[in-house]
Order: C-alpha cells, then structure tokens, then sequence
C-alpha cells in the first residue's frame, strides 16, 4: 500500500517475510492450534531463525539483522495475516529481547539474546499478575537477595509460553519498602523444578501459545541474571512498552488486511437479488470504511515507527505508541467485524477465517495494555506537552469576537 514510502531494501524485506508466510507456515499449523492440538509451535519460531527474520532490530553479532522499527513494523504486518498467536511469538523475541539487547550485560547477550535468535531456546515475558492486570507497579512477586543468589517466589499469570519457553523475564520486588517505581527489578529466570506452569489457559481465541499461569516456589536466581541494578525494573518496563505496543499495533494490521480482503473478495461473487452485493452501497460503503480505518492506522504506526528511529523525545514515544497501539487494534476490531457483516452468516462459521481472527483480535485491545490504560497515557503526555510549551503559533483565542470580555472567561 505504502510503497512509495519505503525504500528498495525494505521492500525487499517485506516480500522475503511476504514469502515466509506464504510459503512455509502450514494451513494445518493454524488449523492445529486453533484446536489447542498444538501448545507452543517451536518449529515455526525455529524457521523464523533459520530465515534471519528473529530480533530485525538487534545487532548482527548476536544473531539480528541491525535494522530499525520501520523494518519491523513492515514485517509485523505480514505476519500479522497469520493471526495473533503466531504474530505474538515473532514479537516475543523482540520484547524480550529489547531488555537484554539494551540493558542486560554482554554475558547475557551471549548467553540468552543469541541462542534466542538463532532459535535455539525460547524465551516469555512474565508481566501480570493475579491480582494485578493494569496495576503493574503492585507487583507482590519477590526476589530476596542471599549470597550471590536471588531466591524468588510468587506468581504471574497469562505468560504466553508459559509452556514452551526455556528461561522467562520475571518482574519481582527486590526493595519492598521503597517506593512501588523503584522496588522492582528484572530476573532472567531459567525453568527450573522451582518454576511450574501450573495453569494453562482455556482462551477464546490467540490459541496454541501456551499461555498459562507460573508458580515459582523457592526459585534460586543467580545474581548474574539481574538485569542493570536492583530497583531499575520500573525503567526497564518503560523502555519494553515501546516494543509491547507497537509490536501489538504493527501485528493488528496484518489481522485487518487480510479480513478486508476475504470481505472484499467476497462481495465481488456473491449475489442477491440478481446482482453482486458489493453494488449495494450498505456493501461498498462499509468496504470504503475499512480501507480508509485501515490505512490511517497503518499510516500512524508507521509515523511512530520512524518518530522512535529518529530519536523522538521520550514523552513522544511513549504517547506516538500509545496512540498506534490503542487506534491500531481497535480500528482491526472495527475491520474484522465490517467484514464480517459483509460476508452475512457463512463470516460466521468456520468456513472463513474471519470468526477465528475476530476471536485473536479480541485481545489486542487489552493485552500489553488496555486501551483505556492508552488513553490514560495519550492524555497525560499531551497535557503535559501543551502546559510546558512556549507556545510559539498564532493565537487563535484572540480570534473571537469578544475576545476581549475577560470579565467573561470564568474558570473557578
């Protein structure tokens, strides 16, 4: 859609992942995991390695290709046409990457992040908790320090690979009488007999992940695998939001296009009342509405890609992300129910995929951050912008016509 905006060697990379997905993904794989005949597929993030095609962005010397966020939120896209749970394990490598890749030691990177991307072992993000969903800084988890060890306990819920995956990053309280943004620190925690997947997950859709609950009873961590300090666990977890949304954003694109199409496709061959449906305006209308929900959300992801590529300040980022992720997945949910409405009763059957990505597409509006916890964010970073600035344009208030009755403006 967007050719003329990315380069030759881009374009290049989004037809190489455009082929993967054609090509070596199998229709029986998808169909598998959506009947949880498959629990975590090792084989698929294996041929990604073999591809070249795990952590675009990290360096070469640990096994990643040294590109930038534009380069991953084109080949999110594509993956995206397979659905979330195969989309979520491609970008599990680039979150859980992002913290060793920035913040973890150079005995880390070799031991964890080039293993990871060559496929070799696989990794997942243990964020929530049970009682606390949004409330991540309310972490009851904790690691105390003995010797040259961390002894961890407590639980986190929804891992996706909590069956499949070799070590997890684990978000633990290591200082719990500071306050909650400096108590917390980050563990790459090895399975071990202490770490028990006690709970996997019957979901409504984004299947075959291995998403479950972990139990971590007396977890010996060896205090090499602390990553950056004690208490730095809160700007770590700021810096993964940007991976955490945008991969989301990115991905929901992928679920969208692939929808439009189907519906698109559709209205071309069926029929009523003696002629193509996509002649009927309730048609083509809801059609028009897709196309143009789904290329401004590709529009603004791609902005925020290049905005983090170009050293956008960080208050930036953080509400550019936020903006994407939130209007991304919703903008899919509206495109997957639009093609759904389409394609009349048969959209609703398991004739089509449209039922099975409406199912994945569920989720992208609460996982790595519910829309409202977007907003929240959106809000406060642009009050803060606009109450900080030195307003440098026209100002428009004076344009009224009784601009000057000031005993008018009240605002007590």
């Amino acid at each position: 859609m967007f050719d003329y905006l990315i380069s030759d060697d881009y374009k290049k990379l989004r037809d190489k992942v455009r082929a993967f997905v054609r090509d070596e993904v199998p229709h029986s794989l998808l169909k598998q995991m959506d009947r949880d005949e498959v629990i975590y597929p090792k084989e698929y993030v294996q041929n990604l390695a073999k591809h070249g095609l795990l952590g675009l962005r990290f360096d070469k010397k640990y096994g990643g290709q040294g590109l930038n966020w534009e380069a991953e939120v084109l080949a999110l896209e594509e993956i995206g046409v397979l659905g979330a749970s195969l989309g979520c394990l491609f970008a599990l490598v680039s979150i859980c990457g992002e913290a060793i890749h920035i913040f973890g030691s150079e005995k880390q990177k070799m031991k964890y992040l080039k293993p990871t991307l060559e496929g070799k072992i696989f990794n997942a993000e243990a964020l929530t908790e049970p009682r606390g969903g949004s409330d991540f800084f309310g972490a009851t988890c904790t690691a105390e320090k003995k010797g040259d060890k961390y002894i961890l306990n407590g639980e986190k819920r929804f891992v996706v690979g909590a069956e499949g995956a070799d070590y997890f990053l684990v978000y633990a309280k290591t200082n719990p009488e500071k306050p909650p943004r400096e108590s917390l620190s980050l563990f790459i925690v090895d399975r071990t007999e202490g770490v028990k997947a006690e709970y996997l997950y019957g979901l409504l859709g984004t299947r075959g992940g291995g998403a479950g609950r972990l139990v971590f009873k007396d977890v010996e961590v060896p205090e090499e695998n602390l990553i950056l300090a004690e208490g730095a666990g809160g700007k770590i977890f700021y810096q993964m939001m940007i991976p955490e949304r945008l991969t989301s954003a990115a991905a929901a694109l992928g679920i969208a296009r692939a929808c439009l199409r189907i519906a698109t496709k559709y209205s071309t061959k069926r029929k009523a009342f003696g002629k193509v449906i996509k002649r009927f305006e309730a048609v083509s209308f809801n059609i028009a509405e897709s196309i143009t929900l789904l290329d401004a959300a590709r529009a603004l992801t791609l902005n925020t890609a290049r905005a983090i590529d170009n050293n956008a300040p960080p208050s930036v980022q953080r509400r550019l992300v936020s903006e994407s992720k939130k209007f991304a997945t919703e903008a899919c949910w509206k495109i997957v129910n639009n093609a759904m409405q389409v394609m009349g009763g048969i959209g609703y059957t398991t004739v089509y995929p449209i039922e099975r990505l409406l199912r994945d597409t569920r989720l992208s509006m609460i996982w790595t951050g519910t829309s409202e916890i977007m907003s929240l964010i959106i809000q406060h970073e642009y009050y803060n912008e606009v109450l900080s600035e030195k307003w440098q344009g026209r100002d428009v208030e004076q344009d009224a016509l009784d601009s000057d009755a000031v005993e008018e403006k009240h605002y007590g």
